[in-house]
């Protein structure tokens, strides 16, 4: 009995000498956080999300624009994400980069 006492204690201690598991946070996990942050939405102006916003971290030059059917895109650079803006209007936002914790879809071989 006194045996069994003792292997169900050094049980009990081993598990409590355990450290606590660090979650991974996934990519869509953040995704689904960052929603509730406020961001532009899709068609806005730009003036309009300067004034929401306030003024980005970083104007990125613009690219395309090379043929009359592909518009010149404009980036502005947010802390947490990035707006893309075509003919002065929002096409979409997009979340920067991961941080080293997050664990994303696998790289394409």
């Amino acid at each position: 009995m006194t045996r069994l006492l003792l292997i169900c204690a050094a049980a009990i201690a081993a598990f409590a000498a355990i450290q606590p598991a660090h979650a991974d946070t996934l990519l869509v996990d953040r995704a689904k956080m960052d929603a509730s942050t406020e961001h532009a939405m899709r068609g806005m102006s730009m003036p309009a999300v300067e004034h929401k916003l306030g003024a980005p971290a970083q104007k990125l030059e613009p690219r395309g624009g090379q043929k009359a059917q592909w518009p010149l895109i404009q980036r502005w650079v947010y802390p947490q994400y990035t707006v893309y803006f075509a003919h002065g209007r929002v096409v979409d936002v997009v979340l920067n980069h991961a941080s080293p914790e997050e664990i994303g879809p696998a790289p394409a071989h």
